[in-house]
């Protein structure tokens, strides 16, 4: 069967994440039924990144095997985003190698957390930002974000109850971009936790607010307790921004 690959952009904000849900609008469950309808054929997915409800994408990848798609693949998209609501796009779609997978192929995955300030909540941004109201100092969330780069274990930011088998991940890059309203926290690494992000965020706003010490992160880092970090951000301001493949 022949592999492809679509890169998706989504606001997140209407879906209970992207893997289906039982009688509960998602973003599998959007794509694969516009590609059952253009394949006449049912279509399973796979997600390079299971966003959870209300996180947005970017760059999220998907990748799928069929026989059935007869649209040419240069069509793939338009074909879709006349089917699919306006907060789901398909970007580009591509053949891949057989061996592709969107998931398991992946070498690192870039998430991206956005909040800007203001004495009152902005409209315009409510629905991909978390508003943060209080004085805030992004000297020390830039100095406490460098010390979770590089391999560790990340237990003390990862939801409980979660099944993986090691909860170690090199962090490759955290960015701290404070150069327009909206200021961004960029995260680069092999792979994520659940909810490890938003935990990282929670944390690190702490910080900012000047309510916990940049070297709390060493701490948790080393204790691998989740209740020694921050609470978990809020789903509005993440998304997914790329994924790398070799």
């Amino acid at each position: 069967m022949q592999n492809y690959r679509l890169t998706v952009q989504y606001d997140g904000t209407d879906f209970a994440g992207f893997q289906l849900q039982p009688n509960q609008p998602t973003i599998q469950g959007e794509l694969e039924r516009v590609l059952a309808v253009l394949a006449k054929a049912p279509i399973r997915i796979i997600g390079a990144g299971r966003t959870d409800s209300g996180v947005h994408a970017e760059g999220q990848v998907v990748s799928f095997k069929t026989d059935c798609l007869t649209v040419p693949i240069g069509r793939i998209p338009a074909a879709m985003n006349s089917l699919l609501p306006d907060t789901i796009r398909v970007l580009t779609a591509e053949y891949a190698p057989s061996d592709f997978h969107a998931r398991y192929s992946a070498l690192r995955k870039t998430y991206r957390y956005q909040v800007y300030h203001g004495p009152t909540a902005d409209v315009f941004l409510r629905r991909f930002a978390l508003w943060e109201q209080e004085p805030f100092n992004w000297a020390v969330v830039e100095q406490a974000a460098s010390l979770l780069v590089g391999r560790h274990d990340f237990a003390g930011f990862a939801s409980t109850g979660s099944s993986v088998r090691t909860t170690t991940r090199t962090m490759y890059r955290v960015e701290v971009d404070t150069s327009q309203r909206l200021k961004l926290l960029r995260f680069t690494a092999d792979g994520f936790l659940y909810n490890m992000v938003r935990s990282i965020v929670g944390t690190l706003l702490e910080i900012g607010r000047g309510s916990r010490e940049p070297e709390s992160i060493v701490e948790i880092l080393a204790t691998c307790d989740r209740s020694a970090a921050g609470p978990t951000a809020p789903a509005v301001g993440l998304v997914l921004e790329s994924v790398d493949y070799a």
